[in-house]
């Protein structure tokens, strides 16, 4: 029993600290989702409203936020597996004997994670700039014409993909190139004794063995990209023609540009509880794959 309580007594401070910042905090921004709580209410309590599911209700009947959701849905599917593929690869490059200034380079490719999002996305409209860009720039030194990237709805969503990948995978790639350092080096080498080509390896080895890492890296990123706000709140403003609002920045506009506090609050659990469906859907699939 005195264990116990001790145990209690050295949880009490995180417990404590995680039931006033997070779950009261959640509980609140749930109780304001059922209700109509704006600007009026601000200005005086006896404006507030009871509406039930009201919000969720009205926003799933209305197309903004199906067209956010589209957007974030195909951020999503694009930039996840771009974003693994590329993390891997430099995983891959780093964890290989020819390799050298490896800590060198692992610094540099994680260097954009830490950087400030605000800083390197100024960079990057001026990389993208249709008149003066480096990347127009390079597109016309092997012929092509200019692209309008941030100014064009078929063209300011690649964009903002292409910046993301960049800026976030430094951190799938440390995490991969401690799975691989974590295989055995004996598989390589009987498989190496067998006449085994690196393909073979690659396949019969890395990418079993690397199966948990993979799946794990793949629902943290599913996880962070459902959650797309800093990149078109910088970049394209949610523009152009609204192409790049994002399930967030829909929920940051009805909350802090028009003050419609119920509805954003009801934004939130909608995209968490989209977030937790895909996730539990990753996990048991993972599941599936490790039993069989």
């Amino acid at each position: 029993m005195s264990a116990q309580r001790s145990a209690w007594l050295f949880l009490a401070p995180a417990a404590i600290v995680l039931g006033v910042f997070f779950l009261l905090p959640v509980i609140g921004a749930f109780v304001l989702s059922l209700t109509d709580y704006d600007l009026y209410a601000l200005a005086d309590i006896h404006n507030l409203r009871f509406v039930a599911l009201g919000n969720y209700w009205t926003l799933l009947h209305r197309p903004l936020f199906w067209s956010a959701l589209g957007h974030t849905v195909y951020f999503v599917a694009v930039g996840v597996p771009l974003s693994m593929v590329i993390s891997l690869c430099a995983a891959l490059l780093l964890h290989s004997p020819l390799a050298r200034c490896k800590p060198f380079f692992r610094t540099a490719l994680f260097a954009p994670v830490v950087t400030t999002v605000v800083a390197v996305a100024v960079v990057w409209r001026y990389l993208f700039n249709t008149k003066y860009g480096l990347v127009n720039y390079a597109l016309g030194w092997i012929g092509l014409h200019p692209v309008d990237w941030l100014g064009d709805p078929h063209w300011a969503m690649p964009a903002i993909i292409l910046f993301a990948v960049w800026k976030n995978f430094g951190y799938n790639m440390i995490i991969l190139l401690a799975g691989l350092q974590a295989i055995p080096a004996e598989l390589y080498e009987a498989a190496r004794i067998d006449g085994a080509s690196t393909w073979r390896q690659f396949r019969h080895i890395t990418l079993p063995m690397l199966a948990p890492t993979l799946w794990m890296v793949g629902i943290l990123t599913v996880s962070g990209y459902f959650q797309l706000f800093a990149e078109p709140y910088v970049i394209t403003e949610g523009g152009p023609l609204q192409s790049t609002v994002s399930v967030l920045y829909l929920m940051y506009n009805e909350g802090f540009k028009w003050w419609n506090l119920g509805s954003a609050s009801a934004i939130a659990f909608l995209l968490f509880l989209i977030m937790f469906v895909v996730t539990a859907c990753m996990l048991r699939l993972g599941r599936k794959e490790a039993e069989a």
